[in-house]
């Protein structure tokens, strides 16, 4: 006897096709609505939506507050430091506009907050120089992409982010010194 029980619905996540059927029934009127309500949902949809459309003064700004809270925290608060924060930050800018030389200058600022704030209090923790490390080479990647007159002001930056992090433990200048020199920057 074939079996005849109802399927069970299947336990799937929606995805974008999902949302992208339900927005096809939308007239101008409940998109713009919907949109409202995303953009008073979150800060991080504000400046997502203000750099897409190119709105308001600095649209780094909100960025670079982010990676300045999560690479410079406060320690006489207790606040602690999420490198993954502060990187969501610059995967968050790329999303909505992803624009070379913001990019090039969300990069270049993490590194420099990142040593800063090492070398201001001394902090030692080898997966934060990682990710340090790690961004340098990406700045330095973004960097090369810039048309050549754009460059020397991110170069010159990169270079001061380099010395504060002579003094840094986990060859954090060697590796640096290796990339500068594998991008033909110096050596």
């Amino acid at each position: 006897m074939p079996d005849v029980r109802p399927k069970a619905p299947r336990n799937t996540s929606p995805s974008w096709s999902d949302v992208k059927a339900n927005l096809a029934g939308f007239d101008r009127a409940g998109l713009l609505g919907l949109v409202q309500a995303l953009y008073g949902a979150s800060k991080e949809n504000q400046a997502f939506l203000h750099a897409r459309f190119a709105l308001g003064g600095d649209v780094l700004k909100p960025y670079k507050v982010t990676i300045d809270r999560w690479l410079w925290p406060d320690v006489f608060k207790n606040q602690y430091t999420s490198v993954a924060k502060a990187k969501k930050a610059i995967s968050d800018y790329k999303k909505a506009i992803g624009q070379p030389e913001g990019l090039a200058e969300l990069t270049v600022f993490y590194c420099e907050r990142a040593a800063g704030f090492s070398a201001d209090i001394g902090y030692q923790d080898e997966g934060f120089f990682d990710a340090l490390v790690r961004m340098f080479e990406q700045s330095l990647n973004v960097i090369i992409a810039l048309p050549a007159e754009q460059r020397p002001p991110f170069w010159e930056r990169l270079d001061v982010v380099r010395r504060v992090s002579q003094n840094f433990g986990y060859g954090v200048a060697d590796d640096m010194d290796a990339l500068l020199a594998e991008h033909g920057i110096y050596g």
